[in-house]
């Protein structure tokens, strides 16, 4: 069974695995995959940022991205993100199990059913992050001697800029917990193409306003970064079956015509 793990800042690779690069073409255009092999388990590695981190989050191809998993025959991803904390109980150096998230994004292509060929779909977001492999993070969280915060809300905005301490207020109030530049569409996305998808976040600065600098502790996160990596790998690799309706969250209005 494939699976994946997306990562963003901070993390460039996978040990334990030797990885081959391929470019798989979409309709979207290129994206680059990593592909690898450890006993009889397949994983797929993408970097989102790309591994020299030389493309904004503003300028992601999220649609090529997510459908080349897909053409690889990818169910079952996992993503990390680097965030800003604005939630007290999840300060610099915590992490996050990802239940819900906030669109501030705009101008970014949000789905693959656009009409026409591509047919018209509505895609259910009651649980937007699959539940039962956010359950088997948790679970063996410990065994890697990480302690993640469940049930936490993402906030997305475009970037490249920071947000500013109002809109860090007004995310507070309406009840985010992180701040990131990349969790949408990427979510969206694969649950459009029926992929049981989970995200960890880990903060790396204090959202602005917050306190008198942003502290930037990304730096210090080399061990926690490399234990949640093994987290994710070896929860990737238990997977059977999951009790979850991420295979059933799209709802087909219209099929695809010319």
């Amino acid at each position: 069974m494939k699976s994946a793990i997306i990562t963003g800042t901070g993390i460039y690779q996978i040990p334990g695995f030797e990885f081959e690069q391929k470019q798989i073409e979409t309709p979207y255009g290129t994206a680059v995959v990593n592909i690898g092999h450890k006993d009889d388990f397949e994983l797929v590695f993408l970097a989102r940022h790309g591994l020299d981190h030389t493309t904004p989050p503003h300028m992601i191809n999220f649609q090529a991205n997510i459908k080349a998993l897909q053409i690889v025959g990818i169910k079952h991803v996992v993503a990390t993100y680097a965030v800003g904390s604005i939630n007290r109980e999840i300060p610099p150096m915590g992490l996050a199990v990802l239940s819900d998230f906030l669109d501030f994004t705009n101008s970014r292509p949000l789905s693959f059913y656009n009409g026409g060929k591509s047919g018209l779909a509505h895609t259910g977001m009651d649980a937007p992050y699959c539940p039962a492999m956010s359950r088997e993070i948790l679970k063996n969280a410990a065994d890697y001697n990480l302690k993640l915060h469940p049930g936490a809300v993402y906030v997305t905005t475009n970037g490249p800029r920071f947000e500013t301490p109002a809109e860090i207020r007004m995310y507070e109030k309406l009840g985010g917990d992180l701040v990131g530049m990349t969790g949408v569409p990427e979510v969206v996305l694969a649950r459009e193409l029926n992929m049981h998808f989970a995200a960890v976040a880990y903060s790396i600065n204090w959202a602005a306003g917050l306190e008198e600098d942003m502290q930037f502790v990304g730096n210090k996160m080399d061990g926690i970064r490399q234990n949640l990596v093994a987290l994710l790998v070896a929860t990737l690799q238990k997977i059977e079956t999951l009790d979850c309706k991420c295979e059933k969250a799209v709802m087909m209005m219209h099929e695809p015509h010319e």
